[in-house]
């Protein structure tokens, strides 16, 4: 029985070495040692064996083990390093080639507009302020001289919360970034320049209105400040913002309790293949008037409310909606879009990274 045994582990042995592929390496193995090879069949017959027959065979048949084993691991060892260096000498990176794509982030529209309009009126000698977007209603309303009666201070208008603060205020979510104007002139002063973006929230949702939504409002407060200075600065704002020098502005006679006079400003405007461009005279055959904004010269009271000399200083503010100006720039039909975070959306409308905007090279990534 030990003379068949060698034979058999000596054509093993042969087998293995004539062996060109890791998968008769692997055959060969399991005919051998796996559960039912005859070498795992041996080991079995140790356990009917007497103690002393035992004793002599079980070395044998480990001996036997050891070395086929030992054979399979080296020559398997063999094929793979010859497969490796035949792969290694076939396979070749072209440094030419582009990197593969890889998934990437993008900028959402409405940051990315954010940004414009802060390049924009940082040229312009603007600087940014923020606020708390939790405010109590004497910075949001009283100072903004909007008395109790006034519809805004409605409960299905606006977002309030059951706590009062300190000084027993009503506390609310903002409904316009203009709380930031006040806190600005108390903690600072005048002369003052300012842009306040910012989320707002009021209680309202339909195709192009959100509970939240975004806003910019400027304000300038000096010396001999007119109305021809507001209507200077919104005309070279919206020209590098849509990056058009035939923007054309409308000033209707508005109401407004914070600015006195106050005024709608309309802009020009013509269907281009179903799309609304601003641009040219509303008047112009085929061209009509768009409302875009709403501004006016500062309210005396609310300069006093700011705790400023109204007979001193008077000053202009504005404001607009960041979402809409981003839905008429890069031609967004819907605005409950802006907040579903569907993906295809954002891959669609998103900008990258690195889509900087500076004035120099344009404002936005496309036209």
């Amino acid at each position: 029985m030990s003379t068949e045994h060698e034979q058999q582990v000596t054509d093993t042995l042969e087998r293995l070495h004539s062996a060109d592929s890791v998968d008769q390496v692997e055959a060969i193995r399991v005919e051998a040692l796996g559960k039912q090879g005859w070498i795992s069949q041996l080991m079995k017959t140790l356990g009917k064996m007497s103690p002393e027959e035992r004793q002599q065979e079980a070395p044998r048949i480990q001996g036997l083990r050891t070395r086929v084993a030992d054979a399979v691991e080296d020559r398997k060892a063999v094929l793979e390093a010859a497969a490796l260096e035949e792969r290694l000498a076939s396979e070749t990176l072209d440094l030419t080639l582009p990197a593969p794509i890889t998934p990437k982030g993008s900028v959402h529209p409405v940051s990315q507009v954010m940004d414009e309009l802060a390049e924009i009126f940082a040229d312009l000698g603007f600087s940014v302020a923020t606020g708390p977007e939790i405010e109590d209603d004497w910075h949001n309303f009283t100072a903004l001289n909007m008395a109790e009666t006034h519809p805004a201070r409605a409960m299905h208008d606006t977002f309030y919360f059951p706590d009062l603060d300190a000084d027993g205020r009503r506390m609310l979510l903002r409904t316009h970034t203009s709380p930031v104007q006040i806190r600005s002139m108390v903690a600072n002063g005048a002369p003052i320049r300012i842009i306040a973006p910012g989320r707002v929230y009021r209680s309202d949702s339909d195709a192009t209105h959100t509970p939240m939504f975004h806003q910019i409002e400027g304000l300038v407060i000096d010396r001999d400040i007119h109305l021809g200075h507001l209507k200077w600065t919104l005309e070279t704002f919206l020209k590098a913002f849509f990056e058009r020098d035939d923007i054309v502005l409308r000033l209707r006679p508005s109401y407004f309790p914070f600015t006195e006079p106050s005024v709608e400003v309309d802009v020009g405007w013509k269907d281009v293949n179903g799309r609304r461009v601003l641009g040219g005279d509303g008047d112009a055959p085929g061209h009509g008037w768009m409302e875009l904004l709403g501004s006016g010269m500062v309210n005396r009271r609310v300069i006093e409310f700011a705790g400023l000399d109204s007979q001193e200083w008077q000053g202009f503010a504005f404001g607009v909606g960041v979402d809409r100006l981003a839905m008429l720039k890069y031609a967004m039909d819907d605005l409950r879009a802006f907040f579903d975070g569907d993906n295809r959306w954002l891959t669609h409308y998103g900008f990258s990274p690195f889509d900087q905007p500076t004035l120099s090279a344009g404002v936005g990534a496309r036209t």
